[in-house]
C-alpha cells in the first residue's frame, strides 16, 4: 500500500472526519498537556541539575537522553510519519539510522561548537518537518506538483534540525565545560536509547492496528490528524517567537 494510493480527493467522508475529529482532540490534549515540552525544553529540575554540575556523569546523562526523547512529542510525531507505511524492519532501520544520524550529528557540534539558533524558529521547522511527512504520507506532492521528493534525504536533513532544536536548548542552560564531550555522548546515547523505546512502543501498536480491517480506511485520516498537530506545533512556535 502507497500513500498515492490512499485516494485521490481530499473531501472525507463524514464518518472519516469524526475520526479526523476524536484523533486531532486527542492529539491537541497530548500536545497541551505540557506547553514545555513543544519546544524541546529540559524538565526544570533536569534544568537546574545540568547547570550546577562539574565533570563527567554518564549515566545521569544518558538518563537525561533518554527522558527526552521519549517526552518529546515533536520527534515522536515525526518517526510515527517516517514509519508510518514501512512494513520491513531493513526500511525502517534505515530511516531511523538516517535520522539519528542526522540529529547526533548537529547536537553534538552544535553544542560543542556553540551554535546557537533562535529555539522558537527552529522548533517551528521541526513541526513543519511533521506536516511535511504528514502530506509525504498522503501523496500530496505526487497530486500536488508531479514529483516525489526523496523521501531518505529528508530523513536525514529534518534529522539535522531536530538535532539543532536541542542543542540551542543545551547552550542555553550554559552547560559545564568540564566533562563536556563525554557528557554529551552520553546523552546522546540517552537519546538513542530513548527513541528505540519509543519506536519499539509505535510499532506495536502500528503491527496490532495494520491487522485490523480499518487500517487502510483510517491511514489518511490519521495523517491528516498528524498534519494538524504539525501546523499546532508551528503556530506554537511562531507565537512563542513574536511575543518573546
Amino acid at each position: 500500500m502507497f500513500p498515492s494510493q490512499l485516494g485521490g480527493a481530499f473531501g472525507l467522508p463524514v464518518l472519516a472526519r469524526r475520526h479526523a475529529l476524536t484523533l486531532f482532540t486527542l492529539l491537541v490534549m497530548l500536545l497541551g498537556a505540557s506547553g514545555e515540552a513543544l519546544a524541546h525544553a529540559v524538565a526544570e529540575g533536569d534544568k537546574g541539575y545540568i547547570q550546577e554540575i562539574y565533570g563527567v556523569h554518564l549515566i545521569s546523562f544518558v538518563y537525561l537522553g533518554a527522558k527526552h526523547m521519549v517526552t518529546g512529542y515533536d520527534h515522536i510525531l515525526f518517526l510515527l510519519g517516517v514509519i508510518f507505511f514501512l512494513y520491513r524492519m531493513q526500511h525502517i532501520a534505515i530511516y531511523v539510522s538516517l535520522f539519528a544520524i542526522g540529529h547526533s550529528t548537529t547536537m553534538l557540534l552544535g553544542v560543542y561548537f556553540n551554535i546557537g539558533i533562535n529555539s522558537y524558529l527552529i522548533d517551528a521547522i521541526i513541526g513543519l518537518s511533521v506536516v511535511y511527512k504528514a502530506l509525504d504520507n498522503i501523496g500530496a506532492y505526487q497530486r500536488w506538483f508531479g514529483f516525489q521528493p526523496n523521501t531518505k534525504v529528508a530523513t536525514l536533513v529534518f534529522g539535522l534540525f531536530h538535532g539543532f532544536g536541542l542543542s540551542s536548548k543545551i547552550i542555553e542552560y550554559d552547560i559545564a565545560s568540564d566533562g563536556l564531550v563525554p557528557n554529551l555522548l552520553a546523552f546522546n546515547v540517552g537519546v538513542e536509547i530513548g527513541q528505540l523505546l519509543a519506536l519499539s512502543a509505535i510499532l506495536i501498536v502500528m503491527g496490532f492496528w495494520r491487522r485490523t480491517n480499518g487500517f487502510l480506511r483510517h491511514a489518511y485520516t490519521a495523517n491528516v490528524a498528524m498534519m494538524c498537530a504539525g501546523f499546532m506545533l508551528v503556530g506554537y512556535q511562531l507565537t512563542g517567537y513574536f511575543i518573546a
